[in-house]
């Protein structure tokens, strides 16, 4: 939940600073990796929850992944720093590169193809505001911490 509130609130700050655009417009574009972009856009503040929602699951989906994954690998336990910072990136290259493509939007573009400002910024919010939190909770968690 950490980590889903730390990136939807980064990706809302990030788009109304870079594009005036308001939160629900943000949530409805997560929505139409399900719904297809004009659907989502037309469907107000049920698909701004929709997205929400799909958000989290997302969120959700990637620290039980990474939870299992430490359930087998042990160091994503002892060496949680490196490997949340680590798994960040991977989260964010599996959501740019194979998510994004297969969704309902069918994104062409490649993650490093994109303007500067925003690679950067989501590479750091991935490292820093998914994967750490994620691995840092699991540590938490485990006996071995």
């Amino acid at each position: 939940m950490i980590a889903g509130a730390l990136d939807i609130t980064y990706a809302c700050v990030f788009s109304y600073l870079r594009s005036g655009r308001k939160p629900v417009f943000i949530l409805q574009s997560v929505a139409s990796g399900a719904l297809g972009r004009d659907a989502a856009l037309a469907g107000g503040n049920k698909t701004a929850a929709l997205g929400l929602f799909f958000h989290f699951l997302i969120a959700l989906i990637a620290a039980a992944v990474y939870y299992f994954a430490s359930r087998v690998l042990r160091f994503m336990v002892t060496q949680a720093v490196i490997c949340g910072i680590l798994y960040g990136v991977c989260v964010y290259l599996v959501m740019n590169c194979v998510v994004l493509r297969l969704s309902a939007i069918h994104w062409t573009t490649w993650p490093w193809a994109y303007p500067k400002a925003q690679l950067i910024g989501g590479l750091l919010i991935h490292m820093f505001g998914i994967g750490l939190p994620i691995a840092l909770a699991v540590r938490w968690g485990s006996k071995e911490r």
